[in-house]
């Protein structure tokens, strides 16, 4: 039995959900859309809602589960939102944002263009050097700040790319003269 699954999402004031046979809607600050997963029906009450199984198998608990967790995220994304901080290390290293097109300069020998999906807003912070990506979908944020981590991921030996704020680097030792 799921525990996560039976746990029931509170709807705060200001949030609208609505659901249907296939999907749920919740908007707020924005609107976010889901389908639901199979095995699975959500009921309202009170202002709260409920997340239930239909059967009694290991899947259907499995779904149940991930269904909670899926609404849960889109109530705290349209109320609160979700950010990701990415820092960028390295001499020469730095990002320029224009509209909606974020250029970085990662020591290639050209200048990596990226451009920023709907919904997702982006800052930069101390003359390009951190990166604050912002926006009510969890799953689009974390991506967005994957992709960019991407380009130029931490090296080992001098800790120079792009990382996560909160990132811990282990550094190696490199070669030494013996």
């Amino acid at each position: 039995m799921s525990r996560i699954g039976n746990k029931v999402i509170e709807v705060p004031s200001g949030v609208k959900v609505s659901i249907d046979e296939t999907g749920v809607t919740v908007e707020g600050k924005s609107k976010l859309a889901m389908t639901l997963p199979p095995f699975v029906s959500v009921k309202q009450e009170d202002g709260k809602l409920h997340v239930s199984m239909v059967g009694e198998d290991r899947r259907a608990s499995a779904m149940q589960g991930l269904a909670r967790s899926l609404i849960h995220n889109m109530i705290v994304g349209v109320t609160a939102g979700f950010k990701k901080e990415l820092a960028i290390v390295g001499v020469g290293y730095r990002a320029q944002l224009a509209g909606s097109k974020l250029t970085l300069s990662l020591g290639y020998s050209h200048p990596i263009e990226y451009m920023v999906p709907t919904g997702i807003k982006l800052t930069l912070i101390t003359e390009g050097n951190k990166i604050v990506i912002e926006g009510s979908d969890k799953q689009l944020v974390g991506e967005v700040a994957a992709e960019i981590r991407r380009f130029r991921p931490p090296e080992p030996y001098k800790g120079k790319g792009i990382r996560y704020v909160d990132e811990k680097i282990t550094l190696k030792e490199g070669k030494s003269v013996g």
